[in-house]
């Protein structure tokens, strides 16, 4: 195993609550902005205004629950590329875990 390699587990990384009901857990900071991190959205969660892809893009992963971008439904096992300067509404009924990756930050 190379000695560069970077791991964290999801129930160490820091908590930060963004909005109500809406927690980031950050995993990883990389160069030029580049990071992942643990999207846990409750019930009824929905984000505070319009969330715009800048600079760059986003990757999410639905690892549980049920995601809405403010126009359809993503279930669990559902892969999403927002291209950067896309924007959309994340909301959830169900509530939902999410993986993002941010390649340019």
């Amino acid at each position: 195993m190379s000695d560069d390699y970077v791991w964290s587990a999801v129930q160490d990384a820091p908590v930060r609550e963004l909005f109500p009901g809406i927690r980031a857990r950050m995993l990883w900071n990389g160069e030029n902005g580049a990071k992942a991190a643990v999207l846990e959205m409750d019930p009824g969660s929905r984000w505070q205004g319009i969330d715009v892809h800048e600079p760059g893009p986003e990757e999410v992963y639905v690892i549980s629950g049920v995601f809405n971008d403010g126009e359809r439904d993503y279930p669990a096992g559902t892969f999403i590329h927002a291209p950067a300067g896309s924007s959309h509404i994340p909301q959830t009924t169900t509530g939902c875990t999410l993986f993002l990756f941010y390649p340019e930050g």
